[in-house]
């Protein structure tokens, strides 16, 4: 697994970064208090293959279609003033399609991140990368490397891309990288503990899901960022990915905002007076 030491708290973004496109339909975010938006969104991106397949294209045109949508939602996270933004790229289950899909997805990727990086660095983007490296594409690590480095220093929002991402994969990886500094002598077994297990997970810096959206209908989280959406809102919209846009990432919003977070709190019932 890949340690990765915590990301550094950022000074405020200078001036001269790169606002974000305005809607087409000049819609603008709606007027949730800075205290109700959330501060970490997962995004499962689901529905490109039906999108294609209900206009008789292959699946592959459906994903191609996604690109736009996921750009349009980072515009829009950034215009509500979201700073993390989580994005489900390729998962670890997803190398049992097609070896046809596989290539693509994997040479999509790759190039999705080399065209975007440059407009990722004008709009104060910083990129992040969860997942593992093993059978990923050594292409498609030097992308996302690459564009880890040109946007470390950007504050505006932070993208991680799960590319090649389990989040059952990512709990067995810490597990095992916590037994073997155990048996090292690095590490007491009574120092583990729900905190430190943290620190071994991908992206330690990055804090817990807040909110966790689901495009095309589908009702699961497919292994994604299991151990940081324990106390998640969910929320599942029927459109599929392709059509999906700012709009769409705004109403999840002004729903997460209106739900009670109570962590397994509660407040006393009120009761009447006995007479």
């Amino acid at each position: 697994m890949r340690r990765r030491e915590p990301l550094a708290d950022l000074p405020p973004e200078p001036a001269g970064v790169r606002p974000p496109d305005p809607h087409p339909s000049g819609a603008r975010p709606p007027d949730i208090p800075a205290d109700l938006v959330p501060r970490h969104v997962a995004l499962v991106m689901d529905g490109n293959g039906r999108w294609a397949k209900a206009r008789g294209l292959p699946r592959t045109e459906g994903h191609k279609r996604g690109e736009a949508a996921l750009f349009d939602v980072i515009m829009g996270a950034i215009e509500l003033g979201i700073p993390y933004l989580s994005a489900y790229a390729f998962s670890t289950e997803n190398w049992r399609r097609s070896p046809d899909e596989v290539r693509f997805l994997m040479g999509f990727n790759r190039d999705v991140i080399h065209r975007r990086r440059d407009e990722f660095d004008e709009m104060g983007v910083r990129v992040r990368w969860a997942g593992r490296p093993r059978r990923l594409w050594r292409s498609v690590i030097s992308e996302l490397e690459y564009a880890e480095r040109l946007t470390a220093g950007n504050s505006v929002l932070t993208l991680q891309f799960c590319v090649n991402y389990g989040g059952r994969a990512e709990i067995a990886d810490a597990a095992a990288a916590i037994a073997a500094d155990v048996a090292a002598g690095r590490l007491r077994p009574d120092q583990v503990n729900e905190k430190m297990f943290g620190r071994y997970l991908d992206e330690p810096g990055i804090p817990d899901v807040d909110l966790f959206v689901r495009s095309s209908g589908e009702q699961r989280t497919s292994n994604f960022l299991l151990w940081q959406s324990a106390y998640a809102e969910f929320v599942f919209l029927d459109t599929l990915f392709p059509d999906f846009d700012r709009r769409d990432l705004w109403r999840a919003c002004e729903i997460y905002a209106g739900r009670n977070r109570r962590y397994g709190g509660a407040e006393p019932n009120p009761v009447a007076p006995a007479r």
